[in-house]
């Protein structure tokens, strides 16, 4: 049995497994990246935000909001459990407008490789959605 999709315990087994992951901590060395997620329609009613800060070589993911992120990243539960799934490719999701990016457009542009990394490292993680 996995970890519950966007729940706490999916934050935390997100960022276990990605500073446990040699080539991600390569990657983002010299990263300073903040992030927030605004998941909506979510089937338990609630949206969902939280944010993944990456600095310092380490990733976390937290609950919440954060004013000070670099980039607002919105999309709908159904588009985000499809690109964790990697049903949906995050670019492909964000030229048909099913993930809107807002802020520092040219920083995640920037970090994209790390981004990816991020994602390869987390993949081994069982996810129930």
């Amino acid at each position: 049995m996995g970890v519950k999709f966007l729940s706490e315990d999916w934050m935390v087994a997100m960022g276990e497994a990605s500073n446990a992951d040699e080539d991600f901590r390569n990657a983002v060395t010299d990263t300073d990246l903040l992030l927030q997620f605004n998941v909506t329609e979510v089937p338990d009613g609630d949206d969902i935000n939280y944010t993944l800060s990456v600095a310092g070589g380490q990733a976390a993911l937290a609950l919440g909001d954060n004013e000070d992120a670099d980039a607002t990243i919105t999309n709908s539960y159904e588009t985000a459990s499809a690109i964790s799934k990697g049903e949906l490719n995050t670019q492909m999701a964000f030229m048909t407008g099913k993930l809107k990016v807002g802020g520092n457009m040219a920083k995640v542009m920037m970090h994209q490789a790390q981004i990816n990394q991020f994602t390869k490292a987390v993949a081994p993680v069982e996810v129930d959605y």
